[in-house]
């Protein structure tokens, strides 16, 4: 069974970090590209970044670009999301996702339960 575990989220005000972690289980973690996305409270969710298998090739949304930072580490099967100058647009629910293969970014099969992210003075 695949699973995903978020953690790491929390209550941070604007200019500070955080750093999610995914926990993955159930499958070969370094076969398949990850992403985390997040849903802010009334609206869609929206994809935030990528990383392939192997850790040699990253992407981000513009509204993150510069400020996030996605990495993985393939020998304990973890994700995570470095996130820093956080700014209260940034409060959502976090989740990580699994790309489907040899699809576009964004294309996910499986969801974590999602870690929230607070972002406030």
């Amino acid at each position: 069974e695949v699973q995903l575990v978020e953690s790491g989220g929390g209550l941070v005000q604007p200019g500070g970090s955080l750093r999610l972690s995914c926990a993955a289980s159930g499958f070969t973690f370094d076969d398949y590209a990850m992403s985390w996305v997040r849903q802010a409270p009334g609206k869609g969710p929206e994809w935030v970044s990528g990383i392939n298998r192997d850790d040699s090739s990253t992407i981000y949304a513009d509204s993150v670009k510069g400020r996030f930072t996605i990495s993985r580490d393939n020998a304990k099967n973890t994700l995570y999301l470095q996130m820093n100058s956080l700014k209260p647009e940034d409060t959502a629910l976090y989740y990580c996702a699994r790309e489907i293969p040899r699809y576009d970014w964004g294309n996910m099969d499986y969801w974590g339960q999602g870690t929230q992210v607070t972002v406030s003075s």
